[in-house]
């Protein structure tokens, strides 16, 4: 809660008058606590794994060729029923491990100095602490990752992720509960190391579920914001993970391709995108190219 009771006393405090974005945060939190303001990453977290896998979701159910060519895995099919189980599955987890999670973690957003006064975090202080955000889940996730695949993590809490071998955006969270806990600290360990403004918080947290969404769908856009930032792997990188399936030892970090390409887990990747593309030159460009086609080849 901003200790404010007049707009009037936060520029006098600051010594100068609010920007606009500034007056849009003081009047939505000047009277709510730390707490909901924090919880507002849980409200987030069901809304945007409920909305944003939507469009390719519509896609998978209508096919059609103009779309169905960007599909990364065109012979799988994944019917209405297989995607509200998913999503139900994933909604569950949300409900019993994650949410609960989040909620009793304020104590530790207090601890390590995440506020939510003002002044506001300028745009660059945002990008950079981002940026710092996402290197450090990257190559966290990428090492967390690959302890999954070892055998016991494997068998007992990996394998339920991998049920997907051509995973869609309501599979992103299809897990275990225990495998969301482990890999969500990689989320969050960047904010704990350098703490910002809970609007920065809560960028990032938007931005991780919109980047694992997105590397789930199952399509490669050729139009996608995405393609133009250095080093991302984006869908057709970590759908190469689920194809391989369980005893797969590639494609292990979750955003960026510097991982795998440093400790040589893309090996199978390029091999795999090298034949892929000749296949698809033999055939005209045809996309509908399957694993039967590559073992032929």
């Amino acid at each position: 809660m901003l200790p404010f009771q007049t707009m009037g006393e936060a520029e006098a405090s600051l010594g100068r008058n609010l920007t606009f974005s500034e007056t849009l945060w003081f009047k939505y939190s000047a009277d709510k606590s730390d707490y909901f303001l924090y919880c507002h990453n849980t409200i987030f977290l069901f809304v945007f794994y409920t909305l944003l896998p939507l469009p390719c979701a519509a896609a998978e159910l209508l096919r059609s060729y103009k779309i169905d060519r960007f599909k990364i895995q065109p012979k799988v099919r994944n019917n209405l029923c297989r995607m509200f189980k998913c999503y139900k599955d994933v909604m569950t987890v949300f409900v019993c491990a994650v949410g609960p999670l989040q909620l009793f973690s304020f104590p530790v957003v207090q601890v390590i100095g995440i506020r939510t006064g003002l002044a506001l975090p300028s745009v660059s202080e945002m990008f950079w602490q981002i940026l710092v955000y996402v290197l450090v889940e990257d190559y966290t996730n990428y090492w967390l990752h690959r302890m999954l695949h070892c055998k016991w993590g494997y068998d007992k809490i990996h394998r339920v992720h991998h049920e997907y071998t051509a995973p869609i955006g309501f599979a992103a969270s299809y897990a275990h509960w225990a495998e969301v806990l482990i890999l969500g600290f990689a989320s969050f360990l960047g904010p704990l190391i350098v703490p910002g403004h809970m609007i920065t918080l809560w960028l990032w947290m938007i931005l991780r579920q919109l980047e694992a969404i997105e590397t789930h769908s199952g399509y490669d856009f050729p139009w996608s914001p995405s393609k133009y930032i250095p080093f991302y792997g984006g869908a057709e990188f970590h759908d190469y993970h689920h194809f391989v399936g369980g005893k797969s030892q590639s494609n292990f970090a979750s955003v960026f391709t510097y991982c795998d390409s440093l400790y040589g887990t893309d090996k199978g990747y390029r091999y795999h995108k090298e034949v892929f593309g000749k296949l698809r030159e033999k055939s005209g460009g045809k996309y509908d190219i399957s694993m039967e086609d590559l073992k032929a080849e």
